[in-house]
């Protein structure tokens, strides 16, 4: 897989959650049962319902040794400035394990996945739409794949989160896959880590990665996005 097909999770997130999982769908009366009733909820969690999901989510992955991290909008709102979001965004390195055994575990620690998945979408898919049952905020799980998501993991941050140590996206990688996504929303939240963070950013380590995007994607102007996001940082800051 080329470095950076992976580079822009919040695009296959949006894509996964229009269309769903294809193939089959097989639901049993437990699967019936376990599936959330109604839509996600569209408001923002409350700070303590993500820390409680986040230190939740935390402990099953812990005991399985897997290495993770925040990404999207907690993350945006860790280093930047909260917005209104409705579910939490995290990477999941599955290392040996099976996405079966991984999936099964969350369910048992409160996560069902949101939707019915088949056996042959298990085995293909990358991003599985889960829920955490306890406070029913929506979280979209991506497994780590070669390349870059594997520097991501190596430059990750441990942030507090309501009294615990969460593992997210460095702030340098956080702008970069939002200035790739390229959204009004994600701009606005590069815009928040830019003032709030700016003056302790490795920014050439920003411009060298999204020159690296720009010719692997073929994707010409992604440096020339960011640094207009920057002079409107430093003028802000000059007021």
């Amino acid at each position: 897989m080329p470095l950076w097909v992976c580079e822009s999770p919040m695009t296959s997130d949006a894509s996964s959650r229009r269309s769903g999982p294809s193939g089959p769908r097989k639901r049993t009366a437990a699967e019936t049962t376990r599936r959330t009733s109604g839509s996600p909820p569209t408001s923002i969690g409350s700070p303590s319902a993500v820390a409680d999901l986040l230190a939740d989510l935390g402990e099953v992955l812990g005991a399985k040794k897997l290495r993770w991290y925040v990404f999207g909008a907690q993350a945006a709102a860790a280093y930047g400035r909260p917005r209104m979001t409705a579910d939490v965004d995290v990477t999941v390195a599955l290392g040996r394990g099976t996405k079966a055994a991984l999936l099964a575990s969350l369910d048992r620690a409160g996560f069902p996945s949101r939707l019915s998945l088949s056996d042959a979408f298990v085995r293909e898919a990358r991003l599985f739409p889960l829920v955490h049952a306890a406070s029913r905020i929506p979280v979209d799980l991506l497994l780590a794949g070669p390349g870059l998501h594997q520097a991501f993991l190596d430059r990750r941050r441990l942030v507090d989160v309501g009294g615990r140590s969460v593992p997210m996206l460095c702030p340098e990688d956080l702008i970069v896959t939002k200035v790739l996504a390229g959204r009004r929303k994600d701009l606005e939240d590069v815009r928040g880590v830019l003032l709030e963070r700016g003056d302790s950013l490795q920014v050439e380590s920003i411009r060298s990665l999204l020159r690296g995007a720009e010719e692997a994607l073929e994707r010409p102007g992604l440096v020339r996005r960011f640094e207009r996001l920057w002079r409107e940082r430093s003028a802000r800051a000059r007021e």
